[in-house]
């Protein structure tokens, strides 16, 4: 077991390391990263909480396995008291009223939070470049972006500056910057975890997931963050996943892959080559690979962005500087509205907004918006037939490895399709995982509605298998 949970666990029960030299390092880390990962510390916080975990551990009393384990939340998360600014202009000195549900399940179990995560603003982009805090640049090659949204978020994780991250995936804002930094990255079925107190991008598909260095620190913070939640009616209860259920991988005959992803003349050379190198890998194991047929690229990218835009058109319909954010006075009211926005969402927010304004209009909405919804339904009933054939559904992350810092910036519409196999996976509200072996930048794992368990116990067998 690879689990630096477990390992830190242990070393603070024997007394080998004190929380406040862990966290102090952690937090000496993250000051002197040149990575732009950094939206704001909570030293004074993060140093108060890990004094109460020694004085327990001094005093002999027991501690949870979380308690004293330092993490990273990414910058559109309500953490109460600290600054949230999804790293915007309009919202650079909001301090959050209360905290979200999935961050106070965390600090429950006695996690301590460590820093507020740069990330594209509001979760608008595949890079994190689109913020005010400065590209997020590659834990591998800082020449090149982070991923995104949730770019600090990964690299914190895989620099080490946090044990686990919290981050964002409404289109492959999680699993993406995973698999360009290397480390495993979750977006659990739809409603497992509770939205309550994430900024809403695409209410539809936003979820919230880890990002670790193993499987195992996975499955421990996605069990804890689990659960209904009153706040948020789309939230159900689910099933404690144990270790052991995770551990055999005998229930797995059937693995599927989408021929048009692979056949895709998007597709780097490199990346298609790994990825049917480790089909055969699988196929030697025993376990039966089936070629699937699945929408066009085209096809997803525009049906996701045609709902997310609409989505996040709405939802950010109340920032206008009356009650949040930076206000900026002009002659009238209206006015007032209208500079605020401009001047404060970034080009990229802008674009989304009017985007989905357009789609929404009288006039359009029933040919575009209403078009997308019913596509959004096929794709469910794809997948659907699909896991009545196959068990998971293995797929590469991105069909291309991580461009330079700059150049997505320079192509919105590259930027797009670079989600081309992560949204589609989104619209179906369905459990996937990237595990960093397979490609350069990963394989992604999904399996069917509510069976975040055979995610996790298929990248085992990957682990030992690829």
């Amino acid at each position: 077991m690879d689990s630096q949970i477990h390992k830190i666990h242990q070393q603070l029960v024997n007394q080998d390391i004190t929380c406040t030299a862990l966290v102090q390092s952690k937090l000496d880390a993250l000051k002197q990263n040149t990575n732009h990962t950094v939206n704001a510390l909570l030293d004074e916080k993060a140093l108060e909480l890990a004094a109460k975990v020694d004085a327990k551990i001094a005093n002999g009393e027991t501690i949870g396995l979380l308690e004293g384990i330092p993490f990273g939340i990414k910058d559109v998360y309500m953490v109460q008291g600290t600054l949230t600014t999804a790293s915007s202009e309009l919202l650079k000195n909001y301090k959050s009223a209360y905290t979200a549900t999935a961050i106070q399940k965390l600090l429950d179990a006695g996690a301590i939070p460590l820093v507020k995560e740069n990330c594209d603003s509001f979760g608008h982009g595949s890079s994190s470049e689109n913020t005010i805090f400065g590209a997020v640049k590659n834990a591998i090659n800082p020449d090149l972006v982070g991923g995104g949204s949730s770019g600090g978020s990964a690299v914190n994780v895989a620099k080490d500056y946090t044990v686990f991250s919290i981050g964002g995936d409404t289109g492959g804002s999680i699993r993406q910057p995973a698999g360009y930094n290397n480390v495993y990255g979750l977006k659990p079925t739809y409603g497992r975890i509770s939205r309550y107190g994430l900024m809403a991008y695409a209410s539809s598909t936003d979820c919230v997931g880890p990002i670790a260095k193993s499987i195992e620190d996975i499955r421990i913070v996605l069990n804890v963050m689990s659960g209904k939640d009153v706040k948020d009616q789309t939230t159900y209860a689910s099933a404690e996943i144990t270790p052991e259920a995770i551990q055999s991988s005998d229930t797995i005959k059937t693995v599927g892959y989408f021929k048009n992803f692979i056949e895709s003349d998007a597709i780097d050379s490199e990346i298609k080559a790994d990825f049917l190198a480790a089909i055969e890998k699988i196929k030697a194991k025993g376990i039966e690979v089936k070629a699937l047929d699945f929408f066009e690229s085209n096809t997803l990218v525009s049906t996701y962005y045609t709902l997310a835009m609409a989505e996040t058109a709405s939802n950010l319909s109340r920032l206008d500087g009356t009650n949040y954010g930076n206000r900026i006075e002009a002659e009238n009211l209206k006015e007032t509205y209208a500079v605020t926005r401009s001047e404060n969402f970034s080009e990229e927010t802008k674009r989304r907004i009017v985007g989905g304004n357009q789609v929404l209009s009288q006039g359009f909405s029933d040919e575009i918006y209403l078009k997308g919804l019913n596509l959004r339904d096929q794709i469910s009933e794809n997948f659907e037939k699909d896991f009545n054939e196959v068990d998971i559904i293995l797929s590469p992350v991105t069909p291309s490895t991580p461009p330079k810092i700059g150049d997505s910036l320079k192509d919105p519409l590259a930027m797009y399709l670079s989600d081309a196999y992560t949204v589609g996976f989104s619209l179906g509200q369905l459990p996937t995982l990237t595990v960093p072996q397979g490609t350069a930048t990963g394989l992604q794992i999904t399996a069917a509605k509510n069976n975040d368990e055979l995610v996790l116990k298929f990248a085992n067998f990957l682990k030992d298998t690829i």
